[in-house]
């Protein structure tokens, strides 16, 4: 199988089902997004600060593989046959969310990114979490979104925040609280 196909060249591309689109269409940019933001957790899977956060990672990537294919999707007769979108992957991240903040410190301040170069990436795909669920929410504007995919990118987002916090006390990394400058 070629990788290359040139249809590509002039800026468009087809969804499944083969509705040609413009590459710069909103449900590209909610699903580019979705794997954006699923090649992040790839990396963070890959660093050897996360030890036993990789399997919850990996699982979580292949629930991204079947949102970003219900968003590359407009067809309901279509949809029927992707792999089907689970409101229990949103309890999971609740139950892992509670789980990590259990031996978390009570946050006093708001808190600066970083501290170390795994707890930045955690950051750093918070960050791409949230301008996926924008763009999804933007897609849900203009044509029918499943639920759970806004809700799962919501408490996804909020995860790998509190991720970040339990890596960094993993890691004897200490929280840079925000001081703001006053007047």
């Amino acid at each position: 199988m070629k990788i290359y196909t040139r249809t590509g060249d002039q800026g468009n591309t087809s969804l499944l089902g083969g509705t040609k689109v413009s590459k710069s269409a909103l449900r590209l940019e909610a699903y580019g997004t979705v794997d954006e933001l699923n090649s992040h957790l790839g990396l963070l899977a890959d660093l050897d600060d996360l030890g036993s956060f990789k399997d919850f990672l990996r699982v979580t990537q292949e629930n991204l593989f079947s949102v970003g294919s219900h968003l590359a999707c407009e067809s309901e007769t279509l949809i029927s046959k992707l792999p089907p979108l689970e409101s229990a992957w949103i309890k999971a991240v609740e139950n892992a969310i509670d789980a990590m903040d259990q031996s978390l410190p009570p946050m006093k301040n708001f808190i600066l990114p970083g501290g170390k170069t795994s707890v930045s990436f955690c950051h750093i795909a918070r960050c791409v979490c949230r301008r996926a669920e924008r763009r999804v929410i933007g897609l849900s504007d203009e044509s029918r979104v499943n639920p759970i995919i806004i809700q799962y990118l919501n408490r996804l987002s909020d995860y790998l925040f509190v991720l970040a916090r339990a890596v960094g006390q993993e890691q004897g990394v200490p929280e840079i609280p925000w001081k703001p400058k006053t007047k």
